[in-house]
């Protein structure tokens, strides 16, 4: 399965983009305490205490998850993120459970596995797998699955170790 099949694809109900509707969408009092949560979490150094808090939002944390400063996870969904054991995810990378676009809005799992490092400056969309033992390079948007062991970067993604152009979802 790829990211687009893994994703709730709700169109805009009217002509204004999808993000004027996004009280509709989420509870904002929900949305409020998750950004608090959140944010609150961007700049703690106590790796224990932020995923203490991520887990209170929803967010599935494994064991020895290190999350770098100023990580921002998603606002409105956090419960869609998983992140498995012993992965690190680098400074000022974001995690979308969801995208806002013009005419519709997407909602969808993110699923990171175990021992993952993700560099800094990352942006993961929503739908997309990240396999066991991979390594995505600072400064790279997740578009697609990356399979597990799999070494990744740029943007969009492409492989980096030598592995097949193709990834899961037939993106290249």
């Amino acid at each position: 399965m790829n990211r687009q099949a893994r994703l709730t694809i709700t169109r805009s109900p009217d002509q204004r983009n999808s993000l004027q509707h996004w009280a509709k969408t989420v509870n904002p009092l929900r949305v409020v305490f998750n950004f608090i949560i959140i944010y609150t979490c961007r700049f703690l150094p106590s790796l224990w205490l932020k995923n203490v808090l991520y887990r209170l939002v929803g967010i599935k944390v494994g064991k020895h998850v290190s999350v770098g400063l100023m990580a921002m996870m998603d606002i409105f969904f956090p419960e869609e993120i998983t992140i498995g054991d012993n992965t690190i995810i680098g400074y000022n990378t974001v995690i979308l459970g969801h995208e806002y676009l013009r005419d519709e809005w997407r909602r969808g799992p993110v699923v990171i596995g175990k021992n993952v490092t993700i560099g800094a400056n990352c942006t993961i969309l929503p739908g997309v797998v990240i396999g066991d033992g991979a390594i995505v390079s600072a400064m790279s948007l997740v578009n697609k699955d990356v399979p597990p062991g799999a070494m990744v970067g740029g943007v969009p993604i492409r492989r980096l170790d030598g592995g097949p152009r193709t990834m899961d979802d037939g993106e290249g």
